[in-house]
């Protein structure tokens, strides 16, 4: 059977994303189990499976943990559009993290004549400085807390090839980056149900989790594929500041064009897999 064939994974949250990877499938073909499409051909020479996780957290999980127990999957590819948290980074970026957090992974704390304060009993505080009543908490899994979910050590090293790929800088003959967008390996990467657009969170989020870059989905597949010891790498490309641009939210103006680059760097790193499965 196709679905007894080993294959990397490839997952995106919505359709923009979806739309421009799915050209770079060869011998596509369109699957549906329990009401939800997938479609499976090769890159290069390595097979492949795309599957929507849908937006936000909840349905990247459900459909990440489903899509693992339909294929045979030998790692976990994020493909898609984010913000930028890093100052040092511009809109057009595509940024390939070390790990992801959970940051509204949460206590809303109590305000005490000391400060906003948990409560003595309460497992799995976050040593990170809180946001107003929002106090970080760690992820449990079995009886282990985690702080983040790696991405898989070979794979960003593979990554690292691609530092030096060219990437579209306009979306039309008016509409172009101020910066050639580039490759960004390491560092930190967040994921939360909320799409963050506010310039104070942005800095929190960089300065108490050194994070580079935000999405509502990387973090919930990262957690998913390390309970399943699946490899993972997430490539986000920033369609928007996270609210740190200098007028509006930039996302729907660049949203097809970091799909587009998102997608062409991971046909690339695809294909750069060594041997096969």
């Amino acid at each position: 059977m196709a679905r007894d064939k080993l294959r990397t994974a490839i997952v995106l949250a919505f359709d923009p994303e979806w739309d421009a990877l799915v050209p770079h499938i060869a011998e596509a073909k369109t699957e549906t189990h329990d009401g939800v499409t997938y479609v499976t051909g090769t890159i290069g020479d390595e097979p492949v499976v795309m599957g929507l996780s849908g937006v936000s957290m909840v349905n990247a999980a459900m459909n990440t943990q489903r899509l693992l127990g339909h294929y045979k999957v030998s790692r976990i590819v994020m493909s898609g559009i984010a913000g930028g948290v890093d100052p040092a980074l511009n809109i057009g970026d595509i940024v390939v993290a070390d790990a992801w957090s959970q940051p509204m992974e949460t206590l809303a704390a109590r305000q005490t004549p000391e400060g906003y304060r948990p409560p003595a009993w309460l497992w799995g505080m976050a040593k990170k400085p809180n946001f107003g009543i929002f106090m970080p908490r760690q992820i449990r899994i079995d009886s282990t807390d985690y702080d983040k979910f790696p991405a898989d050590p070979d794979l960003i090293a593979i990554a690292h090839t691609l530092e030096p790929m060219a990437l579209r800088q306009c979306v039309s003959d008016t509409l172009c980056l101020e910066h050639a967008p580039k490759v960004v390996v390491g560092g930190e990467g967040v994921s939360a149900a909320a799409f963050i657009d506010n310039a104070d969170y942005r800095t929190y989020l960089h300065t108490a989790f050194s994070a580079r870059v935000t999405d509502m989905e990387s973090a919930a597949v990262a957690q998913v594929a390390f309970a399943n010891k699946v490899p993972f790498i997430a490539f986000r490309a920033l369609s928007d500041l996270a609210g740190g641009d200098a007028d509006v939210n930039q996302m729907t103006a660049f949203m097809t064009l970091a799909s587009e680059n998102s997608a062409a760097v991971v046909v690339a790193f695809v294909k750069a897999l060594p041997g096969k499965n």
